[in-house]
């Protein structure tokens, strides 16, 4: 059996340049291997080498005419890594940062994470580095209909089903199902976060946040504390920071921080739900920047070209996106008295300031298992649409906070260790891993 070492230097070799790829195989393999030794059946079937090579790549050019009558041209991916366990599920992502490496990371992260939710999903992802910022909704039409055009062909309700991500809201999943049922001629659940009126579910919006919260509300219990008057920071101001914040001022938190690319805002009182509000309107409607918080809002100071992480806080939720705390910053929300961490967003701890977390021995949740809230809940969705009905906001919420209760339960019976302390990045990874390697090893070498 090849070391962790060995194993990395294949991998980088095979994907050269990949660094996000990389960076999330290597934090499996390290969490795995030991796992590997002393479950034999799974290194002589070679699972994990096979688990790194997508089941399939598609990568495609998307036309599209601007409103000045331009002719703009973007790349469209979408990565299906596994259907060991279910039909391939995860995000759209639009942004100019997509390309391949990030969606192969990305999509290898939805393989543990939806393996974890117990619910029949393989893993998946794709988007384009298309920009929707800055764009009028008919440019964004023309867009989707473009990547739709392509990408109709490679998905389907029982084949490959994909939700929104970064960039991807209600809107553009909306022209998204549009052109897929103008191409198919078919009304099916072929993408999920779709509006309530046709085919949506309650609580999908709010499903990552809420869920991060449920997790981390778990994971205070080992430690017999509650959220109630902790001091929380969040990163981000798109959806999933919205309804983490939303929540964690229904369970009577105090939140005083919000953030986008250019810097964060905080006040030291905590956010009011007319805050919250004004800040949903601002990010969803307006499309504006935090930094109007300032000057709409009173009590709010902001302090651009950071990260809010030099904030002292007791729990912290990055929600914003990856890499966005690094070991600097996990040894300052150290030394500020910090004792959990709940990842809202896809790995944004770095490798180096998750060991600074475990070393302290603080609560510390990655991103597979406290946000999969959300690709929960588009389990929820796609059970709705193929028995076409509805279930009330009431039974989703609770469908998700037992299935965050039940993800807690698995991180906790393979990361728990000697001293007591919960590894709950080797719960998540070995979890997550052992499910769709069973099923791997059930259906053969294919």
């Amino acid at each position: 059996m090849k070391s962790v070492k060995e194993f990395m230097a294949d991998v980088v070799r095979k994907n050269p340049g990949e660094v996000e790829f990389h960076q999330a195989v290597k934090e499996v393999a390290e969490s795995v291997f030991p796992f590997l030794q002393k479950h034999p059946k799974y290194a002589k079937e070679k699972i994990l080498e096979r688990m790194v090579v997508p089941e399939r790549v598609v990568i495609f050019r998307v036309p599209w005419i601007d409103d000045n009558q331009e002719i703009q041209i973007n790349t469209g991916y979408r990565i299906e890594m596994s259907s060991a366990i279910g039909p391939y599920k995860g995000g759209l992502r639009f942004h100019p940062s997509v390309n391949l490496g990030i969606l192969k990371f990305l999509a290898f992260e939805q393989v543990y994470k939806n393996s974890l939710t117990t619910l029949p999903l393989g893993g998946g992802k794709g988007g384009s580095d298309f920009d929707p910022k800055g764009k009028s909704d008919r440019e964004v039409m023309k867009f989707c209909q473009s990547f739709m055009t392509e990408l109709f062909r490679h998905i389907g309700e029982n084949t490959d089903v994909p939700a929104g991500d970064i960039g991807v809201g209600s809107r553009e999943i909306g022209f998204l199902f549009g052109q897929y049922k103008r191409l198919k001629n078919e009304f099916t659940g072929v993408l999920t976060g779709k509006g309530i009126n046709w085919g949506g579910s309650l609580i999908r919006p709010e499903a990552t946040g809420y869920g991060c919260v449920y997790f981390v509300q778990e994971m205070l219990k080992t430690r017999k504390q509650s959220i109630k008057g902790k001091v929380c920071t969040v990163s981000g101001s798109g959806n999933v920071a919205q309804y983490t914040v939303e929540k964690l001022l229904e369970l009577g938190a105090k939140v005083v921080t919000l953030s986008d690319s250019n810097g964060y805002v905080y006040k030291e009182k905590g956010l009011t739900s007319d805050d919250l509000k004004f800040v949903f309107e601002l990010k969803n409607v307006r499309r504006g920047r935090i930094k109007e918080c300032v000057e709409k809002l009173k009590g709010f100071k902001y302090v651009e070209g950071k990260r809010p992480w030099e904030v002292p806080c007791d729990i912290a939720f990055p929600s914003a996106t990856q890499n966005e705390i690094d070991a600097s910053d996990a040894k300052t929300l150290v030394k500020n008295g910090c004792m959990c961490i709940g990842e809202g967003a896809n790995m944004p701890t770095v490798p180096e300031a998750v060991k600074v977390f475990q070393k302290a021995k603080i609560l510390y949740a990655p991103g597979k298992a406290a946000n999969a809230g959300g690709v929960s809940t588009s389990g929820l969705e796609m059970s709705q649409n193929s028995i076409r009905t509805a279930w009330t906001r009431e039974e989703v919420d609770e469908k998700l906070r037992q299935i965050k209760v039940n993800i807690h339960e698995s991180c906790v019976k393979y990361g728990k260790q000697k001293d007591g302390y919960i590894n709950y990045v080797d719960g998540a990874n070995i979890a997550g891993f052992v499910k769709v390697a069973d099923a791997m090893i059930d259906q053969g070498v294919v």
